[in-house]
């Protein structure tokens, strides 16, 4: 059996994090608009050792369609898939396909770099990757004796 340490900050942040994503689908559901319905993305986070690897399925748009930003720790990825209805005037047919302006916001840890952030469009899909910010490691502080200071062992 393994032990896990429990942590009440991080499952504070787990609780809002799940709230934000419940609200954001509740408020993002699509609606039918001029015959269509609004165009949401999906989107896959994954994280490695290193870095955040977002992926988007953007099917039929291009890399200049969209636009990635970053904002106090907020990436923002948005663009249009523009509606290609075609005029016919006997029968009917079925549109399925959704289109229109769109907008997914990712919330990213503190000291993420815009530097460290890439991204790639590759048929249909954005790969944005995203370097984990650096952990701070512990500042070690000398202590003088005497008016001697001592380091790692050594007297000056």
């Amino acid at each position: 059996m393994t032990l896990v340490r429990w942590e009440p900050v991080r499952e504070l942040s787990s609780l809002q994090q799940e709230m934000n994503r419940l609200f954001n689908g509740f408020f993002d559901a699509p609606r039918a608009t001029n015959g269509g319905s609004r165009f949401l993305p999906a989107m896959d986070l994954v994280e490695t050792d290193d870095q955040f690897i977002l992926r988007a399925d953007l099917p039929g748009l291009r890399e200049e369609d969209v636009k990635i930003e970053l904002e106090d720790n907020v990436l923002t990825i948005s663009g249009e898939r523009k509606s290609e209805q075609e005029e016919r005037k006997e029968g009917y047919y079925r549109l399925e396909r959704s289109f229109g302006n769109f907008t997914r916001t990712l919330t990213l840890p503190e000291g993420v770099a815009a530097e460290g952030i890439t991204a790639t469009f590759d048929r249909g899909v954005l790969e944005v990757k995203i370097a984990k910010p650096e952990q701070r490691k512990p500042h070690r502080v000398t202590i003088g004796v005497g008016g001697k200071t001592t380091v790692e062992g050594t007297e000056s």
